[in-house]
C-alpha cells in the first residue's frame, strides 16, 4: 500500500502531488473523475505516461475505467501503468492486485526545510541560460539514449514555474546535473545525477546545496523531491541534507503476456 509519514495528511498529498504535476509536466492531461491520465509520447518516464487518482473514494465503475484508460495508453503506445499515491485508495489497490497487476517502482515524496546552516553556506551558483547545453549535460550523466533529448527538451520548456538548469563541469565535462522547481514556497527537485565515474566525491551534494540556495534566495521555505526507495546513494545524500519521508507511493502495471 502507499502510505502517508506522520503529518502527511491527504490535503498535503494532494499539495505536492499538484506541484509535482506542474513542476514535471506531461505533453496530454486528460481526466476521467478524478483521475488524472498523463501521457506524454516524447519521453517513456512512469510519471509522464501514468493514470494518476486523486481522492481515494472516486472508486466506481473501476473495470471500464480502466479500460478506458488503457485505450489512451494504446494510442500512444505505453503500457497502461498507474501511480499509487496514498490518494489512490485501498480500494483501488485491492482491484489491480486482484487482477494481477505487477507493483513496482516503489518511491519516497521526502521535504526539507531551507533554513539550516548547510543551505545557507552553500556556494552560490548562477543556472545556465542555455537549455540546449544543459540537456546535453544532463543526458550524459543519465547516460540518456540521444533519441529522447527532444522529448526532454519539450519538457524542460514546458515547465510554467521558475526553473534552474544547474551543471556542475569539469571543462566541458559534466560531472552533475540538476533541475530546481521554484514555486512559491517550494523548490522541487528534479533529474539529479553524477557522472558514474564521478560518484562519491560529494559533487551532487554541492550542487544540490547551490540550488536550494537559489530557491531559497527566491522566496522558497521547504524543498522536496521524489526519489526511488531502492536508490541507497540518493537516500544517504538526501537525508544527509536534512530531507524526511513525507509519504510513498508504487506504480502498477499488467502483466505481460
Amino acid at each position: 500500500m502507499p502510505g502517508q509519514r506522520a503529518g502527511a495528511g491527504l490535503s498535503t498529498v494532494r499539495q505536492f502531488e499538484a506541484a509535482g504535476f506542474r513542476a514535471w509536466p506531461a505533453a496530454a492531461v486528460h481526466y476521467d473523475g478524478t483521475w488524472v491520465v498523463r501521457l506524454t509520447a516524447g519521453h517513456p518516464a512512469k510519471r509522464l505516461n501514468s493514470v494518476n487518482p486523486l481522492d481515494p473514494r472516486d472508486v466506481h465503475d473501476l473495470p471500464e475505467r480502466v479500460m478506458r484508460a488503457g485505450r489512451r495508453f494504446e494510442a500512444y503506445g505505453r503500457p497502461l501503468t498507474f501511480r499509487m499515491s496514498p490518494l489512490a485508495g485501498a480500494p483501488l489497490e485491492r482491484h489491480l492486485e486482484g487482477e494481477g497487476w505487477i507493483r513496482f517502482g516503489d518511491s519516497l515524496v521526502m521535504q526539507a526545510d531551507l533554513d539550516n546552516a548547510a543551505v545557507n553556506g552553500a556556494m552560490d551558483q548562477i543556472p545556465l541560460k542555455d537549455m540546449g547545453r544543459f540537456v546535453t549535460a544532463t543526458m550524459t550523466t543519465h547516460a540518456t539514449d540521444a533519441t529522447l533529448r527532444a522529448g526532454l527538451s519539450e519538457i524542460i520548456g514546458a515547465i510554467q514555474p521558475e526553473v534552474g538548469l544547474f551543471a556542475l563541469e569539469r571543462g566541458d565535462e559534466p560531472l552533475t546535473t540538476a533541475i530546481c522547481v521554484h514555486e512559491g514556497d517550494l523548490a522541487g527537485l528534479f533529474e539529479v545525477a553524477t557522472a558514474e565515474a564521478e560518484r562519491g566525491k560529494g559533487h551532487g551534494r554541492r550542487l544540490v546545496l547551490s540550488a536550494l540556495k537559489w530557491a531559497r534566495l527566491r522566496g522558497a521555505r521547504r524543498a522536496w523531491l521524489q526519489v526511488e526507495a531502492d536508490n541507497p546513494a540518493a537516500l544517504r545524500l538526501y537525508r544527509g541534507l536534512g530531507f524526511t519521508e513525507l509519504y510513498s507511493y508504487h506504480y502498477r502495471r499488467r502483466p505481460e503476456g
